[in-house]
């Protein structure tokens, strides 16, 4: 059986993680986050046949407080595990082949199941990993 929304991940009113699962079939092009998120992510769908006219996207300054990562399988499985700001595991979620996730807010982990190649795709510019990545200690306890 096929989905056709994406999963939201939310605690205490804030959304966490998105997950689009690689049996979600959508009859025409639908974008699943808010117009107003600094990420747009949807699933493209046309049929037989369509053409989209050559075209390019206006350049427009945008100031992006908040950094969204999205993980999309390839091959293997991954668990992502997603933390509250407390340090709470709230949820650990399976990814296989098709798979993706839409990391919104708060901390979260991978722990690798299979090989995995994920695509991965966040906002840029890349500062490095000291510049990017800030490490924490939770213990793992689930809710």
């Amino acid at each position: 059986m096929s989905r056709n929304q994406v999963e939201i991940i939310e605690y205490n009113g804030t959304k966490y993680a998105e997950i689009i699962w690689a049996d979600i079939r959508v009859e025409k092009t639908t974008f699943f986050s808010p117009p107003e998120s600094s990420f747009q992510f949807g699933l493209l769908a046309h049929e037989a046949g369509f053409i989209e006219p050559p075209h390019y996207h206006k350049p427009f300054k945008r100031e992006i407080h908040d950094l969204q990562q999205m993980f999309v399988v390839q091959r293997g499985v991954v668990v992502v595990e997603l933390y509250s700001d407390e340090g709470e595991l709230l949820r650990e979620v399976t990814l296989r082949q098709g798979d993706g996730i839409v990391l919104i807010h708060g901390v979260h982990a991978i722990r690798v199941i299979e090989d995995m190649q994920c695509i991965s795709v966040k906002q840029g510019p890349f500062l490095g990993d000291e510049n990017d990545k800030v490490f924490v200690n939770f213990q793992k306890k689930n809710t």
